[in-house]
């Protein structure tokens, strides 16, 4: 990669590895943040109105949580491509009316385009994991306001935590019946079975 760039940022919390990289035979062109990446400020990064380009291997154990950090910063991302578990590629993916389809898949869908570009068998790494990767592409092309943001990840943690209920019963402390029948929304509809737009509009009709 190194060879087709001028400049890398590289964020890795391993202090062994983040040596290594700084004897690299091409270190000149590293900027190394060793640091939490669900902690540290992509923001500082963006200057002159240059969007991020950001490429990782996304580590299992963190994956759904270093997602929603990604997200925070998507008005300054022009695209991202990660590799992570399948499972959670394909629950990031999934459409509604699937089991797979959740909070995930909404809030990444609300604001990027996605699609999975390959697997990754396990014999590909050593040691071998015990379960198959996929590298995915994210475009960010439409950007929420942050009280729309906020509204929308309260409304998608209330009604996928349950997700077996009516989404009339799962959001009744925000909506009465007749909010969702003027939204065009079946209330008797469950969480899974709404439409990305759906949500975005539930949370519009709250914040605007």
């Amino acid at each position: 990669m190194l060879s087709h760039i001028d400049a890398l940022d590289v964020i890795e919390i391993d202090k062994d590895l983040a040596e290594n990289l700084s004897i690299h035979e091409q270190s000149s062109k590293l900027h190394i943040h060793c640091m939490d990446a669900l902690k540290f400020d992509f923001k500082t990064l963006y200057k002159n109105g240059q969007k991020l380009r950001l490429v990782g291997n996304l580590p299992y154990n963190i994956s759904t949580p270093l997602l929603f950090h990604f997200l925070d910063y998507s008005e300054i991302v022009e695209d991202l491509h990660i590799m992570l578990q399948k499972e959670v590629a394909d629950r990031m993916c999934s459409q509604p009316n699937r089991k797979t389809f959740g909070r995930l898949s909404v809030a990444i869908q609300a604001r990027c385009q996605i699609k999975k570009l390959f697997d990754i068998k396990p014999n590909s790494f050593y040691p071998r994991p015990k379960v198959v990767s996929t590298m995915i592409r994210l475009i960010p092309d439409r950007t929420l306001k942050d009280d729309l943001a906020n509204q929308l990840n309260c409304i998608l943690k209330l009604a996928f935590s349950k997700r077996r209920k009516k989404i009339s019963n799962a959001l009744k402390t925000l909506f009465e019946l007749n909010d969702f029948e003027k939204l065009g929304i079946d209330p008797v509809k469950r969480p899974e079975n709404l439409t990305v737009d759906d949500y975005i509009n539930l949370s519009r009709s709250i914040t605007d």
